[in-house]
């Protein structure tokens, strides 16, 4: 069940992209001002991504899970009838990023951390291309609705089965592996359900504390702020205008924005596998340098019609999306023990920082040069310092760290 949930919020992950042109000439919002809302939707779901890791410590995962997907409802729904660019932030950005938020790749190093021992990265990987699951299964329906009906319409569906699942949620999902009398997978012995961690704002708090001490979390923070202004942040937000500019149709963008998460879904599964057997500082400083050379490639890969080179492109980089995730949660996890999921939500939080800054950087730079280009390149640069952060990354988690709770 943890798997569904996250498979539906990434349904909404890529709508503020299919919005952008419909909400232009409706309400004759600038890109800046939508973009706005993307960007706070991306912040909230960073920073609530630790609480909520905390949270689940303290209330449980259903009960977790159950109050983000409410959110999602209450936000698409409020949005439908939204007549201002400030309902926009508040509704998008607010509830749906707290939403999100909570359901994000953090609740997958929860369950990862509580129900497995062994293929933990494989595990890791499954869960943290659920989002992106999500994004391409949909994410072709809702832009033909918004091509031949209306935005709105495109934001009930996902509201609908948001709300389906809820039920399930409830009726389904356990919190630990103890609750039905069983190990967790590879474990050897019966690990006892732990009691409810009182507190869960003070211990995410204390956490980030903790961490903020120690060298590797600001690197791997500074990286993975990288890794969300050159995904999330530009091409799951203007990837679809960006194509559009160069005369290809919305509809083609959209596919093959899904198509690039099919290979996404991929690419995060072998990226987890690679993890459980190589270095994952290595794995990472691969990732970005990859990526960096594609984005730097994309003034000259699009173009009015689908061709070769835009193939290779959508391959390629579908591979390398989300393929960072599961070696920083490793990291995470060798750095900081058990408090690993809460410091990933931490790290995630400047993630989505990244993201939510190009999201709206990048409408902004659209806007004032009429295109993309000087975007692609400074992203493409920046991805080569993440490449290095990657690589001179060191240190070794604390002595206790296999123990420690982190209360």
């Amino acid at each position: 069940m943890t798997g569904v949930a996250i498979v539906v919020a990434g349904v909404f992950s890529t709508i503020p992209g299919l919005l952008q042109d419909p909400l232009h000439r409706e309400f004759a919002w600038s890109r800046g001002e939508i973009g706005l809302a993307a960007s706070a939707n991306m912040v909230l779901y960073g920073l609530t991504a630790p609480f909520a890791a905390a949270l689940a410590d303290r209330l449980g995962l259903r009960r977790v899970v159950a109050g983000a997907l409410g959110l999602l409802v209450a936000g698409a729904l409020l949005s439908t009838v939204m007549t201002a660019a400030w309902q926009f932030v508040l509704f998008w950005g607010l509830l749906i990023g707290s939403g999100m938020g909570a359901l994000s790749m953090t609740l997958g190093a929860v369950v990862t951390h509580r129900w497995f021992v062994a293929h933990r990265g494989l595990v890791t990987g499954l869960l943290s291309s659920g989002g992106v699951l999500g994004q391409m299964v949909f994410l072709p329906g809702l832009a033909w609705i918004v091509a031949r009906h209306d935005w709105r319409p495109a934001l009930i569906g996902p509201a609908l089965l948001a709300l389906a699942v809820v039920p399930l949620v409830v009726l389904l999902l356990r919190d630990h592996p103890a609750d039905i009398g069983r190990r967790p997978y590879g474990g050897t012995v019966p690990v006892p359900k732990p009691p409810p961690v009182p507190g869960a704002a003070r211990r995410a708090l204390t956490v980030l504390r903790r961490a903020a001490g120690t060298v590797p979390f600001w690197v791997l923070a500074a990286a993975f702020a990288i890794c969300g202004a050159t995904t999330n942040g530009i091409l799951w937000t203007h990837f679809v205008p960006a194509a559009h500019d160069h005369g290809m149709p919305a509809g083609t963008a959209s596919g093959l924005l899904a198509l690039i998460g099919v290979f996404t879904v991929v690419g995060t599964v072998l990226a987890g596998r690679l993890t459980d057997r190589m270095d994952p500082r290595r794995l990472l400083a691969i990732c970005f340098a990859l990526r960096g050379v594609l984005l730097l490639s994309l003034p000259v890969v699009l173009a009015a019609t689908v061709t070769p080179a835009t193939m290779v492109f959508v391959v390629a980089f579908g591979l390398v999306d989300l393929a960072t995730v599961p070696p920083v949660i490793a990291l995470c996890r060798r750095f900081h023990g058990d408090d690993g999921a809460v410091v990933f939500g931490w790290v995630a939080a400047t993630h989505q920082v990244g993201a939510a800054i190009v999201a709206f950087l990048a409408g902004v730079a659209r806007d004032a040069f009429g295109s993309y280009t000087p975007v692609w390149v400074l992203l493409a640069a920046a991805c080569a310092v993440g490449a290095l952060l990657s690589s001179v990354l060191r240190g070794a988690g604390p002595p206790d760290a296999a123990t420690r709770t982190g209360g």
